[in-house]
């Protein structure tokens, strides 16, 4: 992928983000919407000294995979990440922080419909949990 891709792809994405209600964060609720209805795949992007208890792959929160921001590429190159990037995709974490810096990833990478959960991913884990 060039600079010029990446650039269009950035580009792109800001396009598609002004079209999302409050740039593509989204509270608890909708999360669970995407999750549940739309088929979302739900990203915890917490670094290993961040995450408290489980992560949400270990909680088993539908189509959640554990991807810390600090080992992203390795995991896309394994293919934790749908290749599909018209996928949803919500990506978590404690503070969203790191969940702002791998949305950012995913649509300079090409991918359509990323979203952040806009509290901490554990209170997402604590819903699934009183299921």
């Amino acid at each position: 992928m060039s600079q010029i891709d990446v650039l269009v792809n950035i580009r792109e994405a800001i396009e598609a983000d002004k079209d999302k209600p409050n740039l593509g964060m989204v509270d608890i609720h909708r999360a669970r919407e995407l999750i549940e209805e739309a088929g979302a795949v739900l990203l915890d992007v917490r670094p290993p000294a961040k995450v408290e208890g489980e992560n949400a792959e270990e909680a088993n929160v539908p189509n959640a995979y554990y991807v810390p921001v600090t080992e992203f590429v390795t995991h896309f190159e394994e293919g934790r990440v749908p290749q599909d990037r018209t996928t949803p995709i919500v990506v978590g974490c404690k503070l969203v922080k790191f969940a702002n810096r791998v949305m950012g990833y995913l649509e300079a990478l090409g991918y359509k419909n990323v979203f952040v959960l806009d509290t901490d991913i554990n209170d997402l884990i604590e819903v699934y949990r009183a299921k």
